[in-house]
């Protein structure tokens, strides 16, 4: 059976990250590494108000921590269950990354050289989570595992667990309790870029997406002839160089 923690225990608990003022310097995008795509072309027009966007959130769900404490601590069991409730409403509300760039993907630049134990126990906890039961409980335990890996590139962005942090961040928003699309696919791109070697689907799997997904066929064909250069799994680079013949129509 799935592991299914009480709302009350996951609001003292695994998502206290949320409650830090602000994301650290890392969690700025590394602009010329990594060019926005095109539905946020705007991104300097939309910086201070998604940035405004995303300290409501915290505030907001920092206020309900807090009211839940203070109804927890007197003993008032129905205002607690109200608190609950709408911490619970909260985290399966959809919660979309309007700009990429703004406290969202690290840069590229991170280096997974560390073996640090309390990362490690966050990613334990946070695959505890994910993908677990239906419905309502699915969804948020997907949510409990997003806040779990995002604190590990909060808090410990030289952990070597970044590289697989990233992918698994990937997978979930590109699953159907996220749906987000360009967020995964440049998750992905982390994943391989923070990765020391090429034994991983990372590469063609942000390739797909930029390709079949997002229509930014340049990007994905960037992607496509680095799995055939860089990657050592034969039938990735046969997908890869078969889809690259259709797009380029046979040129390299």
């Amino acid at each position: 059976m799935a592991r299914v923690v009480p709302v009350g225990l996951f609001v003292a608990g695994v998502a206290s990250v949320l409650f830090s003022a602000g994301p650290p310097a890392t969690a700025r995008q590394d602009k010329k590494a990594d060019a926005l795509p095109p539905a946020a072309s705007t991104a300097t027009s939309d910086v201070e108000a998604v940035e405004k966007v995303l300290l409501a959130r915290k505030e907001y769900e920092a206020s309900l921590k807090k009211l839940w404490q203070h109804y927890t601590t007197a003993g008032d069991k129905l205002r607690q269950k109200w608190t609950e409730d709408e911490l619970m409403a909260y985290h399966l509300m959809f919660k979309p990354s309007y700009n990429l760039d703004v406290h969202d993907v690290p840069p590229p630049t991170l280096q997974a050289t560390t073996n640090v134990r309390e990362a490690n126990e966050l990613f334990r906890m946070a695959m505890e989570y994910k993908g677990k039961g239906n419905g309502n409980d699915y969804i948020l335990n997907m949510r409990r595992a997003e806040v779990l890996l995002r604190e590990i590139l909060e808090k410990y962005p030289n952990s070597d667990k970044i590289p697989e942090v990233a992918y698994q961040l990937a997978q979930l928003y590109e699953s159907r309790a996220y749906n987000q699309l360009d967020r995964a696919a440049r998750y992905y791109e982390r994943s391989f870029q923070w990765a020391r070697g090429s034994r991983t689907d990372a590469r063609l799997r942000a390739a797909i997406i930029y390709d079949r997904q997002l229509n930014e066929r340049s990007k994905a064909i960037l992607l496509y002839r680095d799995v055939v250069e860089h990657d050592i799994d034969a039938e990735r680079i046969r997908t890869a160089e078969r889809r690259l013949a259709e797009l380029t129509g046979g040129k390299k």
